[in-house]
């Protein structure tokens, strides 16, 4: 791997040149007309413009990120998060352009993707589950009896969602049809799939997650993360290792986990994402991320590596070089996630100019940082 095109922007991108500058692989940043002046853009090597401002038509256009690989002689094309991250068939162009996908295999994220195919695999991996439908709901399913079956209060969830989004919850037989007729039509606006399935509803539950990583012949975790503290079903802040949790349900989810991505042959950074529900001391899987997460960067710390260095390299045909026993952890460590948002207005997205910025520093504080005082927050992103 000799040129790497980053296909994302902000602190994502910024965190990707860095590891790739001390691993001596010339980079690429990717911009749209409104990132011309990013921080991206000026710390890269290199810098293609993709398009216009919406990323509908820069960031996600799968045609203006190759041609950018193919102009600026790029090798491999590394996604960053979100985006086009988990998109599978972006993968599979990246590869068929001869190109190096920095990322699990297109069929690895198809099978994550899916939510209900995902349960069965954790499943036949030994990861511990929700009571719920096997697969998703048939046209010709009893629904009440299903329902009755698993248990009011239950969720009905979208196969192909994902981040907290194509979930409702259904707390009777009373509005079981109706709301599995709105799931579906939410399913089908959003994913186009209308495809659901029930899972039994936790009301007091942790947010848990377990980070993995494979190089296709040995599988390993870098510990555990809290990732309870949201808002709008997204994180606020993270923290490793999850706090007060039974040493046996700690060993059970990093061992699934381990196991569920091996299970796979899984290549790469990923997250098995588990509900804790302290009042039966049990675990559940929600789901995998078939990424690197934003909230890397605690697990990195308490584990002492450096994710996207390991990505790379695996990326680039080399071994992990390491079993479970070679990784130990130490510390503490929390993430605070920044958002531009205004606080006098139900802290809504607040675009625009950065006046200001004094981050803090100092021994044990780290600052991943897309921006820099002078500089825009655009609203398009």
């Amino acid at each position: 791997m000799k040129k790497l095109l980053i296909a994302n922007r902000g602190e994502i991108a910024v965190r990707i040149i860095r590891t790739a500058k001390e691993m001596g692989i010339a980079t690429v940043a990717v911009v749209s007309e409104a990132d011309a002046g990013s921080n991206a853009s000026k710390f890269a090597d290199e810098t293609v413009v993709i398009g216009p401002a919406p990323a509908g038509l820069s960031y996600l256009n799968h045609d203006s990120l190759l041609a950018a690989a193919a102009e600026s002689g790029s090798d491999a094309i590394h996604p960053g998060y979100g985006f086009l991250s988990e998109n599978a068939a972006f993968a599979r162009k990246v590869q068929e352009a001869g190109l190096v996908w920095v990322g699990p295999s297109p069929d690895a994220i198809d099978l994550m993707g899916d939510k209900a195919r995902a349960r069965q695999a954790a499943i036949d991996a030994g990861v511990p589950v929700l009571a719920g439908t096997e697969g998703v709901l048939n046209a010709d399913d009893d629904l009440e009896a299903i329902a009755a079956d698993i248990g009011f209060p239950l969720v009905v969830k979208a196969s192909a969602g994902g981040g907290g989004r194509g979930i409702r919850r259904i707390n009777s037989p009373a509005e079981l049809r109706r709301t599995v007729e709105l799931a579906q039509a939410e399913a089908k606006a959003a994913f186009n799939s209308s495809d659901v399935y029930f899972e039994r509803f936790v009301a007091q539950a942790r947010h848990v997650e377990v980070q993995i990583f494979g190089d296709g012949e040995t599988w390993v975790h870098f510990g555990d993360r809290d990732c309870s503290m949201q808002r709008r079903q997204q994180k606020v802040i993270e923290e490793a290792p999850a706090p007060n949790i039974p040493a046996v349900l700690r060993q059970q989810m990093r061992d699934t986990s381990v196991q569920l991505a091996r299970q796979s042959g899984y290549l790469g950074a990923g997250t098995v994402e588990f509900l804790y529900d302290a009042s039966r001391q049990e675990v559940a899987f929600i789901e995998m991320n078939t990424r690197l997460q934003v909230e890397h960067p605690i697990s990195e710390t308490i584990a002492q590596v450096d994710l996207v260095r390991e990505q790379l390299r695996v990326a680039a045909g080399e071994k992990l070089g390491y079993t479970q026993d070679d990784i130990s952890f130490a510390g503490h460590a929390f993430e605070f996630r920044i958002n531009a948002e205004d606080p006098d207005n139900n802290f809504m997205p607040s675009p625009g100019l950065i006046e200001k910025l004094d981050l803090a520093g100092g021994p044990g504080v780290r600052t991943d940082f897309g921006f820099s005082a002078g500089q825009t927050i655009m609203p398009y992103y």
